[in-house]
């Protein structure tokens, strides 16, 4: 399978792994770019330089593939401004294979001189948006791919509530570099169904915590197999911090706060980083907010990061065959 994605960055599988704050650490990553796709070693779990350098050097312990590092340039209790642009100043030192921003546009965080050190280091950038508009920005400023992400996503969808049924095609026809589908992708169905759409290729992340790499407590993956597509819900509306997901104790406490017209001093302590860490943790599905998509309802076995990624990649082979014999090709 050749596209622009597995041209760029000279891998198997046009699958990439999104960022996931706890779990996106050195050994999951290794195993997805072993497998063939792209990791990702998610920024925020590391808030000192030294930290962070030691994990991207990990990474290359593990695997002499492409991986990408995630970086969320949002507000944060405990990540702050500064931290954004560290990260983004060791990736450019590390020269690693490509970045996965999201959030506020970088060149707004961090001036256009972190774009261009970007560039000039060899480091791929991929912005994770919502919207037509955001992707052209991105454009605009020199990143080399966008993320389409709809609305079925975990984590922080746009609120412009668009599906990646609808935002892949519109993207792709809207920007000239490569579109990456987000949302609601689990299977080489979905691969398929991106490729058809436009797209380059997908990423995926709820459906790496079902694996047998992640590093995550057995009950989270057992609870993914049993919940189904309908089991994740929107919140953080009131404050603008828009999310989904999994439906549990403590987001029916979330929405109830929200629905009072509760304030952002009260749903905080509810929605804190350390409470996801601790739930992934001890696997408590009901003490904190976790952020999964739609894609949960795809999801039915525990495999490991290869068998999966062989798995998406064969299946979607097999549907774009189908495809074509039913055009009489």
């Amino acid at each position: 399978m050749k596209t622009a994605i597995t041209e760029m960055f000279g891998v198997k599988h046009p699958i990439i792994c999104g960022a996931m704050m706890w779990l996106c650490k050195p050994p999951l990553c290794a195993a997805i770019s072993n497998a063939g796709g792209i990791g990702n070693l998610t920024a925020a779990n590391y808030e000192t330089e030294d930290d962070f350098r030691a994990a991207i050097r990990e990474v290359r312990r593990l695997t002499d593939k492409p991986f990408f590092v995630g970086i969320t340039l949002l507000p944060s209790l405990r990540i702050t401004p500064e931290h954004h642009k560290m990260y983004v100043r060791v990736c450019t030192e590390e020269k690693v294979a490509g970045i996965e921003f999201s959030g506020t546009p970088l060149d707004k965080v961090a001036g256009m001189e972190a774009v261009e050190g970007l560039k000039k280091a060899g480091v791929k950038m991929f912005h994770k948006v919502g919207a037509v508009r955001h992707g052209l920005h991105a454009e605009k400023i020199g990143f080399d791919g966008i993320y389409a992400a709809g609305i079925e996503e975990g984590g922080h969808p746009l609120n412009d509530d668009v599906t990646t049924m609808v935002l892949t095609p519109r993207m792709a026809e809207s920007v000239k570099i490569p579109v990456v589908a987000v949302g609601g992708i689990a299977d080489g169905r979905g691969l398929a169904a991106a490729l058809a759409l436009g797209a380059e290729g997908v990423m995926m992340a709820s459906r790496f915590i079902a694996t047998k790499e992640c590093e995550v407590h057995e009950n989270i993956k057992q609870e993914l197999i049993r919940r189904q597509e309908m089991d994740t819900v929107i919140y953080g509306k009131s404050i603008g911090l828009q999310g989904r997901g999994l439906k549990s104790k403590v987001i029916e406490e979330v929405l109830a706060i929200e629905a009072r017209q509760g304030g952002f001093e009260e749903l905080i302590p509810l929605l804190s980083g350390q409470k996801v860490k601790q739930a992934w943790e001890t696997g408590d599905v009901d003490y904190a907010p976790l952020m999964v998509g739609q894609s949960i309802g795809l999801i039915s076995d525990i495999p490991t990061c290869a068998e999966l990624i062989e798995r998406i990649s064969a299946q979607a082979k097999e549907i774009s065959a189908r495809a074509a014999r039913l055009c009489g090709n």
